[in-house]
């Protein structure tokens, strides 16, 4: 079949990609960009990637005109955007109105649990959306998910977070709440199972795990998969802005997905009807289990994707490919060379496992300050760490930096920051070679300001650069960082 996967760069589409490609389908990816998506066109496996904005007009984005059926994973479960409701169900209709032309005959959808009239204003989104792709010319299938365990996921990684660094927790009521968690692998399985069924066809499936867990029930299963005693104490008096604070300082989560989450988690979650296991029966993981996989997952440093995949902080409207080109004018300059002491090779290794549990190698505690301060600032902070600890792709979250270029074949790295700051940064490495051929590792650090605030805030930090920057470049390279130290500006 040909297939239309959207939202195929984030935590679902990445896991689903591949299984579409193994059952022998043509898969055609629609992305909003190809850098951050990292996953190269390959015509001869049946993989086209397409480049398209759905809030934007489709009709010279070059989509196919022929499919035999889609996927819809695009939502928006961590913006700051206020109208992200509308902005929602406008690109769904559009998606829908394009889908019409392709004589497409199924649109699987993955939405979210929940009784209709108690829904937050994330899983209402969610629900309108669900009714304007109905509103369609194609048939829509559409399965309702709570939340799904797996390697990588936002639930499964705020979880962690929460049982292994708090020996005592403070708990809200919500944790009471009741909910049907489902592994990843069998949300894959039945996204796969559907597609193409005629029974499926115009039908709306609840699916869920086989076990209907609190929220404080599966803490204290995860704490035991983990060899962990936990106690827990609820307190009634966190309201849900104040448990979205505790949530957003504790664990790996931006505010905006905390006070979605805690929005959601007032209510019970779990499925209604269970129609999808007699059209697609299969032997369900229980939720312990999934987190042994789940580890099984990151033990093997496997972890295909991740949440933070989907998520570009507070840039969340940046067009990362257009920024591969550091700015050059207006801009202030700290450029750094050192001679390589050590093979090009081995040197690469160190800078590709920059960041993450291995630090930033030299003045940690700098880069741990100022990541809490950016956190304080409403920020990413250091807590996204990264998807994997040797490997960087175009698109990866990288601490409090997104990855805009990981080219190890010409040695060049470049990081955009997602931190708080009265302007934009960009963090680059670049392999070169000196007058007489020897090899050398260049570290430039570029920020472009915003307003007075901002050419200040550059002078005031400057001081700071030949303790962090000097000293992360001579770690990286070996060597001592040359004398070429330019703190210019070409505003």
């Amino acid at each position: 079949m040909r297939v239309l996967l959207t939202g195929a760069n984030g935590y679902i589409g990445m896991r689903l990609l591949p299984l579409l490609l193994e059952a022998g389908h043509e898969v055609h990816c629609l992305v909003r960009s190809r850098e951050r998506f990292g996953v190269a066109h390959a015509p001869e496996r049946g993989l086209y990637v397409h480049e398209a904005d759905l809030l934007k007009p489709l009709e010279h984005a070059g989509l196919p005109r022929r499919l035999d059926a889609a996927y819809y994973l695009v939502h928006s479960l961590a913006t700051r955007t206020g109208d992200f409701a509308a902005l929602e169900e406008r690109a769904a209709r559009a998606f829908a109105a394009y889908l019409g032309t392709t004589g497409a005959r199924q649109l699987v959808y993955l939405g979210g649990l929940g009784d209709d009239g108690s829904l937050s204003p994330h899983l209402a989104s969610r629900r309108r959306v669900e009714a304007v792709l109905q509103e369609g010319s194609v048939p829509v299938t559409v399965l309702r998910a709570g939340i799904i365990v797996g390697s990588g996921s936002a639930s499964f990684e705020i979880i962690r977070d929460l049982v292994e660094k708090l020996p005592v927790m403070v708990a809200p009521r919500w944790l009471r709440s009741r909910t049907q968690p489902i592994a990843v692998r069998d949300a894959l399985g039945y996204l796969l199972d559907v597609l193409g069924d005629e029974r499926t066809l115009g039908e709306t499936f609840d699916v869920g795990g086989p076990d209907v867990l609190t929220y404080q029930m599966m803490l204290e299963a995860f704490a035991h998969v983990r060899g962990l005693r936990r106690l827990i104490v609820p307190v009634p008096v966190l309201t849900p802005t104040l448990s979205s604070y505790w949530l957003y300082f504790v664990t790996s989560t931006s505010y905006p997905l905390a006070r979605t989450l805690v929005e959601s988690m007032k209510v019970d979650v779990i499925a209604r009807e269970e129609r999808i296991r007699d059209i697609a029966p299969r032997a369900l993981i229980p939720y312990d289990e999934a987190v042994r996989l789940a580890f099984q997952r990151i033990e093997q440093q496997s972890v295909v994707s991740s949440w933070t995949d989907a998520i570009v902080s507070s840039r969340s409207d940046l067009e990362l490919d257009a920024l591969v080109g550091v700015p050059s004018q207006a801009v202030y300059h700290d450029t750094r060379r050192a001679l390589l002491h050590d093979p090009p090779g081995a040197v690469l290794d160190r800078l590709w496992r920059i960041g993450g549990a291995q630090g930033w190698y030299h003045a940690q505690w700098l880069w741990w300050l100022r990541g809490l301060l950016d956190r304080l600032l409403g920020g990413t902070g250091l807590r996204r760490g990264r998807r994997h600890p040797s490997e960087l792709r175009p698109g990866d979250a990288l601490d409090f930096w997104r990855v805009l270029v990981a080219n190890r074949e010409r040695g060049r790295l470049l990081l955009y920051a997602e931190m708080r700051l009265p302007g934009e940064a960009w963090l680059e490495f670049e392999l070169e070679h000196d007058a007489a051929g020897r090899p050398m590792l260049r570290q430039t650090a570029t920020f472009r300001p915003r307003g007075l605030w901002g050419r200040a805030y550059w002078w005031l930090v400057f001081p700071l650069h030949a303790l962090v920057f000097g000293g992360l470049l001579t770690d990286l390279s070996g060597a001592r960082a040359s004398s070429s130290v330019r703190p210019r500006s070409t505003e």
